[in-house]
C-alpha cells in the first residue's frame, strides 16, 4: 500500500499573504500531497520581534487556505509551553500518522539556513526537506547554502510578497488587497491589526 503523503508547511502567517497561498497549492501538485498541515508558528525562538496574537494567526491561516481541499490548520506549535522547535512538530506528527511520508515545506532563506535549525540530522531522517525556489531567481555563490542536508526544490511563480511588506502598508494606511486573500484583508480590518500604536 502507497503511504499517505502528508505536507507540513509552517510559518508566522502574520499575516498569511498570497505567497504562502501559491505555495501550498504547488506543493500539493507538484509532491502530490494527500494533506498539507498549516502549522502557526508557536514561541519562535528565531524571531527577532514579538509575533500577532496566536489565535488572529490561526483565524487568519484558516481563512487564506480555506479553499485548498486537501490543507487544514493545526495549532499544535500555538498550544505548546515554551520554545517552538519543528522537530517536535514532526515527531509528534510521525506518533499521529506513523505510515505516512512527510514533506516539509519551507522558504528559500529558511534553506540557506538550515544548518543552524534544531536537531536537523533528525529533521532530515523523518521528512523530506523541500525549499522553496522562485522561478526569477537568479542563485549567486554567495546564495548557495553552507550545508549538506539533502533538499528537494518547490518550483515557484515568481510572488516577491512578504508578510513584512503587509503589516507596513497596513500600518501607513496603504492598500493590501494584492497582496493577501480578501477574507485575510477583511479580518485585518475588521481586528485593527497591524496599525501603529497611538
Amino acid at each position: 500500500m502507497t503511504p499517505q503523503r502528508i505536507g507540513i508547511l509552517g510559518g508566522a502567517f502574520d499575516p498569511p499573504h498570497i505567497a504562502h497561498v501559491a505555495m501550498a497549492e504547488a506543493a500539493i501538485v507538484q509532491f502530490q500531497l494527500d494533506e498539507l498541515i498549516v502549522v502557526p508558528t508557536g514561541k519562535a525562538w528565531h524571531k527577532p520581534r514579538d509575533l500577532s496574537n496566536g489565535e488572529h494567526r490561526a483565524a487568519m491561516a484558516r481563512l487564506a487556505f480555506s479553499h485548498i481541499r486537501q490543507a487544514r490548520v493545526d495549532e499544535i506549535e500555538l498550544n505548546r509551553e515554551g520554545a517552538s522547535y519543528t522537530i517536535d512538530t514532526l515527531r509528534s506528527f510521525s506518533e499521529q500518522y506513523p505510515d505516512a511520508e512527510f514533506y516539509l515545506f519551507i522558504g528559500e532563506d529558511q534553506g540557506k539556513a538550515l544548518a543552524t535549525w534544531h536537531e536537523i540530522r533528525e529533521i532530515a531522517q523523518r521528512a523530506i526537506i523541500c525549499v522553496a525556489e522562485r522561478e526569477m531567481s537568479e542563485f549567486s555563490d554567495s546564495d548557495a547554502p553552507s550545508h549538506d542536508i539533502p533538499t528537494q526544490a518547490l518550483k515557484l511563480p515568481n510572488l516577491p510578497h512578504s508578510a513584512t511588506q503587509v503589516r507596513a502598508r497596513v500600518a501607513q494606511g496603504q492598500a493590501i488587497d494584492a497582496l493577501v486573500p480578501p477574507t485575510v484583508a477583511l479580518y485585518i480590518q475588521s481586528h485593527h491589526l497591524y496599525l501603529p500604536a497611538r
